[in-house]
């Protein structure tokens, strides 16, 4: 059997939440550090990746792209044991990728972004982009918090692809748009979330290239220090 290869930037949400995800599972594979900076390194990877979008998968000759997909064929090949982060049961499974979708879409789409605009030439912003963002996450961050009535993990009792979605979405988006204070249920699963082993593992690799994130002063400062 070959070790898979997954080609990746420690700083992009897109794969820590494989990276999440990988851990959860107990999958070994190979880390290949993705710099999309480097010409050289962009055009090598357009060969693999023709829509030229990180994370990739390659498990020997085959390729496989976009991180809730990669998740399901890592769970599927090489999750040791019992590990599941996708239910057998195909009601609760709906559940976990609806949860999955709405942390793409809603919570790491907007928080996206953010980080657009702040990439932006001084005076070349959009100052509506931003408060559609900032709404939309505000509004996300509601619907969060009343899925979390129960307590536990975002789509049931088990840590899932949702929480694997959700976990580097919220990470960076808080930074721009802090939770609000009457969102307590998910004040508290955040807590619970950045605690979890494979979260926490993740958000440390991360760690040394946080100085690179352009919200990165809105972190809170046991991740990242501006005068450290």
């Amino acid at each position: 059997m070959t070790t898979p290869v997954l080609h990746v930037h420690p700083l992009s949400s897109c794969c820590q939440k494989v990276l999440i995800a990988a851990r959860a599972l107990g999958v070994t594979m190979e880390e290949r550090f993705l710099n999309l900076g480097d010409p050289a390194v962009r055009a090598a990877f357009a060969d693999i990746s023709p829509m030229g979008k990180m994370p990739l998968l390659e498990d020997g000759d085959r390729r496989v792209a976009e991180t809730s997909i990669i998740i399901e064929y890592l769970q599927q090949h090489y999750a040791i044991a019992e590990a599941r982060l996708i239910p057998a049961n195909a009601d609760a499974a709906l559940d976990v990728r609806f949860w999955d979708r709405f942390s793409d879409f809603y919570v790491m789409t907007p928080m996206q972004a953010l980080t657009a605009e702040r990439l932006k030439p001084a005076g070349q912003g959009s100052e509506a982009a931003v408060a559609d963002a900032r709404q939309m996450l505000l509004k996300s961050y509601a619907v969060l918090d009343r899925q979390l009535q129960g307590g536990g993990w975002l789509a049931g009792a088990e840590f899932s692809m949702a929480d694997c979605a959700v976990a580097p979405a919220l990470f960076y988006a808080v930074a721009y748009v802090p939770l609000p204070e009457e969102a307590t249920r998910l004040q508290a699963y955040f807590e619970r979330l950045m605690a979890h082993q494979a979260v926490a593992a993740v958000v440390d690799g991360a760690r040394p290239w946080f100085k690179y994130f352009p919200g990165r002063d809105g972190l809170a400062r046991e991740y990242f220090d501006p005068a450290g």
